[in-house]
């Protein structure tokens, strides 16, 4: 029986979203891996050989302990916050291509993208900053000052990294020409990975990506020597272990997107090369899927790097002081955010820019480059 393509897209949807929820899972055992290592210590090794089941003890931990209403606590957006950071962070991961497309001998063509949408950029940014209204709620819901407190520097710490996130970004669109993932993903398919076009913008990306994720050394919304816990200090059981599962998906999130959006997301070296060579030996259709699967395999390589970066950070730099971090986003990030903006724009006006869609047409019309073409 033939599958309807609409449920093949549904298929990969809930792949997508399996995928990113198993990551996020298994980050936390990564974690505790890469901090016994970086600190010459046993890791977690009792749960399961060698201790892969920790996130699964984890989980029934979290399912099985009290919950807990603090008094005076708004129980309706007590519940709502860790719900709302969770959706977010989830929703995020909607619009990162996986993939180029697998194409069946019946002519039906299956996109490893959740969802493609024209602005995909300007997606996850708007997502990802709704995320800090449930850290927000949880914080001033809980009728607590800490979690109060913390709730609010990381409003203010938001606020003040995506201003420079967005100019990186806008230095980044002036070079593409476009704010489809998709599409920047299949510019670097065809030429150069962006990292060599934007390598300041790159570091501005990154650092800001640390803080947008509360990530050490930007966790002040969460310090214990300050705020006891910070933002959720009020909060057990699972609706404790909902703000944790965010976290981890947005380290998630912010990972893919650099990887596509700077190092070429699913395109690897020598993939024309494969793909030339088992067209020779067992056509377009084969290695047409080879080279995707390889693709795929690819940018979840790029994105463990990046997971395993956030970690060894976390453990190699102690925690920022809060005006420390403030005046890093407000006077010295933004204003080299905006320096590159305009470097940016002088190269473009004395070396010129190219048009990806001509680029791509002017291409050998192949399986693969008809694929890139049609996006």
């Amino acid at each position: 029986m033939e599958i309807p393509l609409l449920a093949w897209q549904g298929l990969v949807i809930l792949a997508v979203f399996g995928i990113t929820l198993l990551i996020a899972t298994y980050s936390t055992y990564a974690e505790r891996v890469v901090a016994a290592f970086l600190q010459d210590r046993v890791g977690p090794d009792r749960a399961g050989p060698f201790g892969l089941l920790q996130p699964l003890a984890d989980a029934v931990k979290l399912f099985t302990k009290e919950e807990f209403f603090p008094s005076g606590a708004n129980r309706w957006l007590f519940v709502f916050g860790p719900c709302l950071a969770m959706t977010t962070a989830l929703m995020a991961s909607a619009v990162i291509p996986f993939g180029n497309t697998l194409i069946f001998g019946d002519g039906t063509e299956i996109r490893l993208q959740a969802i493609e949408v024209n602005i995909g950029m300007l997606y996850v940014f708007g997502v990802v900053s709704l995320g800090v209204y449930g850290i927000m709620i949880g914080g001033w819901a809980s009728n607590n000052k800490f979690s109060l407190l913390g709730a609010v520097r990381a409003a203010a710490q938001a606020v003040s990294y995506e201003l420079a996130m967005g100019m990186a970004l806008i230095a980044l669109l002036m070079v593409t020409g476009t704010l489809s993932l998709r599409e920047i993903t299949l510019q670097q398919y065809n030429g150069l990975w962006n990292i060599v076009y934007q390598p300041l913008g790159f570091i501005i990306f990154c650092v800001c990506a640390f803080a947008e994720t509360n990530r050490t050394p930007f966790d002040l919304p969460e310090c214990e020597t300050e705020l006891v816990g910070g933002y959720h200090t009020e909060y057990s059981s699972m609706k404790m272990g909902l703000y944790l599962f965010a976290e981890y998906i947005n380290v998630f999130v912010a990972s893919a997107v650099m990887s596509t959006l700077y190092f070429g997301g699913f395109s690897f070296p020598g993939e024309h090369w494969v793909y030339n060579t088992l067209t020779q030996s067992q056509g377009e259709l084969f290695a047409h899927n080879v080279v995707t699967i390889l693709g795929t395999v690819t940018i979840f390589a790029k994105i463990f790097f990046f997971i395993f970066f956030f970690m060894w950070v976390r453990w190699t730099l102690p925690r920022f002081r809060y005006d420390q971090l403030m005046r890093l986003g407000w006077t010295m990030l933004f204003p080299i955010a905006i320096l590159n903006i305009l470097v940016t724009g002088a190269c473009i006006l004395f070396f010129g820019a190219k048009d990806p869609k001509i680029e791509a047409a002017k291409k050998p019309q192949t399986t693969e480059t008809r694929t890139v073409v049609r996006g």
